[in-house]
């Protein structure tokens, strides 16, 4: 992988699509070999095959869900069994937004095992072995909204919080370890995250252009930002801003006015 000398082994969660799967094809490229999770078993197969072709790596494929609890312990289970992982992208996640309490809150704690449970659980599988060797990485992919507080968005703001909070943390537990850590804090995205009913309300044109980002160039964003040992990464001087706008006392009430105006 790119934060080391030679390629190893990446383990992606949500590989297939969006992120994930621009994370497995620029690692392939790379000669990284690679373990692609995510529900959809024949995206993944696809992709794996594809990859196989193209760069002559090894490619497995683990399909789990990483909402249900027997889902997360699988990939546990295959984390524990390697010896040879040198990259783990927590990468799978969704949003599901709404007024709290009128909200389906089957969605809303699913949002809890994806985004922070299953997060913590398998960078815990992970770390004994890399730590051992002194080698490894673990990318905890969050979101610009984690520095927001936003309405209708309590839940995945919150959780993707935790996911800067908890990164900057172990960041500071492996000091001296040789193991790096870093929280990708991407903004609007060109992915199919927005491709669902739950965010059917969500317009695209009422975003300006400059403020997308193609997921490909946030993946190189993020690994260039690995050898620098950074762990907090917010690609691209827009979300940057934005960011910092979102600490701002008055940025709640402006976020507010901007979602009643769109709808």
């Amino acid at each position: 992988m790119i934060a080391d000398p030679s390629p190893g082994t990446a383990l992606i969660t949500g590989a297939s699509s969006g992120l994930g799967e621009s994370f497995a094809r620029r690692l392939a490229k790379q000669g990284n070999n690679l373990i692609l999770v995510a529900r959809r078993e024949d995206r993944l197969r696809s992709l794996a095959d594809t990859l196989r072709k193209e760069h002559r790596i090894q490619a497995e494929v683990l399909s789990a869900d990483l909402s249900d609890n027997s889902g997360i312990k699988r990939v546990e289970e295959l984390i524990r069994s390697r010896t040879d992982l040198t990259l783990l992208v927590n990468n799978a996640g969704f949003g599901a937004g709404g007024r709290f309490d009128r909200v389906d809150i089957e969605k809303q704690t699913a949002m809890i095992y994806v985004h922070v449970i299953a997060t913590a659980r398998l960078t815990r599988a992970a770390l004994p072995a890399m730590v051992e060797r002194k080698k490894g990485a673990i990318i905890n992919v969050a979101s610009v909204a984690a520095f927001a507080i936003a309405p209708r968005s309590a839940m995945y703001g919150s959780t993707k919080a935790w996911e800067v909070a908890f990164s900057r943390a172990l960041a500071q537990d492996l000091r001296g370890t040789g193991i790096r850590v870093q929280v990708l804090c991407p903004g609007f995205t060109v992915t199919e995250f927005h491709d669902v009913p739950d965010m059917e309300d969500f317009k695209r044109s009422s975003i300006p252009k400059f403020m997308w980002m193609s997921a490909e160039k946030v993946v190189a964003v993020s690994l260039r930002a690995l050898k620098r040992r950074k762990v907090v990464i917010i690609p691209g001087f827009g979300n940057k801003l934005l960011a910092a706008a979102a600490r701002l006392p008055f940025a709640p009430a402006l976020s507010g006015a901007f979602l009643r105006k769109r709808r």
